[in-house]
């Protein structure tokens, strides 16, 4: 799939590995998500304009290139997302961040929505989603559909790891949007979690399993 982008860089792959494990403490799996999270959003942003820009180093005057538009809108999915947002605010710090409250029945795994404030003008900004995981796939595309109702046009989705339905579902809903991921995984069980995956995310960055 042309819009999905799986980051398999040897640094990513080797966190990713740790997040898997059963061992990994809370501690640790919050900081390879920060981690991981920094990688992915490096890569999701290798090919936004720069533009020249005067500088004055120690020695001379010289010519450097900044990006453009350098302070984009990070929006985590709760409370998944959370650790994600550490990571991607080392790469922009200036950048504003806002907040989706969803949750997935456990009966029909539908998303449902309870949560929703996002920083005002962004429809023009560059949007990251911060999900960790897309079992089904149901709370990031409605999470997308949200920011699409709020105006934003400028939508990618930056995940830990996804199930090839939960990319499927994405694609489906909304063909525009760019994936960048970790891994790809096998598939959902009879539960819809990921297979072999990860474990609950929330759980295991805030020691709540």
């Amino acid at each position: 799939m042309e819009q999905v982008f799986v980051v398999d860089h040897p640094l990513v792959q080797h966190m990713l590995t740790q997040c898997r494990r059963t061992e990994t403490k809370t501690w640790q799996f919050r900081g390879f998500v920060e981690e991981i999270t920094a990688m992915l959003l490096y890569e999701a942003v290798r090919d936004r304009e720069t533009v020249e820009k005067d500088i004055i180093t120690p020695v001379a005057a010289a010519k450097g290139r900044i990006v453009k538009d350098s302070e984009p809108v990070f929006v985590a999915v709760l409370r998944a997302g959370l650790g994600m947002v550490p990571g991607a605010l080392r790469l922009f710090p200036y950048a504003r961040a806002g907040h989706i409250g969803l949750y997935r029945d456990h009966d029909t795994h539908v998303p449902v929505e309870y949560y929703c404030n996002l920083p005002p003008n962004i429809s023009e900004l560059d949007c990251f989603l911060l999900e960790p995981m897309l079992a089904t796939g149901g709370s990031a595309a409605h999470a997308i559909s949200m920011l699409k109702k709020a105006g934003v046009k400028n939508i990618t989705l930056l995940s830990l790891i996804a199930a090839p339905e939960g990319i499927e579902a994405i694609v489906a809903d909304h063909p525009n949007i760019k994936i960048y991921l970790a891994s790809l995984d096998e598939k959902l069980n009879e539960n819809a979690y990921i297979v072999p995956g990860l474990g609950d995310a929330g759980d295991r960055l805030f020691g709540t399993t």
